[in-house]
């Protein structure tokens, strides 16, 4: 089932360039979103905080096993890209192949970039700031993770 809100990077350019002639603040983020979780969902919420609109990019399958190792991700970009879009914070969704955003962020040019975490040196920040925006760093949700969740689901299946 495709949602309208899933777009390509192309699709995304116009309607982000329309955004900002329009006023609105346009906020990106991106992550792997594998096994969704109240982390990622709290997450999303603070990033939309920053801005009128969110656009989340969501690692392509490739880009995932190289990041996170063959066995990764457990759920299709398509599927993970459809329960980020049915997110009420989110705006819109697209796929992205490389393992930064970088690229991407340079075509976009948002006004601003959200990461969670503690992050001090990101890839991104550069083009983020030549495209004239800012970055921000929300405060993660204690110990949520994917990971952990992984661990946590191969712990009880073990009995």
């Amino acid at each position: 089932m495709a949602k309208e809100n899933i777009k390509t990077l192309e699709e995304l350019k116009a309607i982000v360039a329309d955004a900002k002639n329009s006023g609105l603040t346009v906020v990106t983020t991106n992550g792997v979103f594998d096994v969704l979780h109240i982390g990622h969902t709290r997450y999303l919420d603070r990033a939309k905080e920053h801005g009128d609109m969110l656009v989340v990019g969501v690692n392509s399958d490739a880009s995932v096993r190289r990041l996170k190792g063959p066995a990764r991700p457990l759920v299709p970009c398509t599927e993970r890209m459809e329960i980020i879009a049915a997110l009420e914070s989110v705006d819109y969704v697209f796929p992205f192949d490389e393992d930064t955003p970088v690229a991407w962020i340079g075509q976009l040019k948002p006004d601003v970039h959200v990461k969670g975490g503690d992050y001090k040196d990101l890839p991104e920040r550069g083009a983020v700031e030549r495209g004239g925006g800012r970055v921000v760093i929300v405060e993660k949700t204690g110990e949520k993770s994917t990971t952990n969740l992984i661990k946590k689901i191969i712990s009880v299946c073990k009995g």
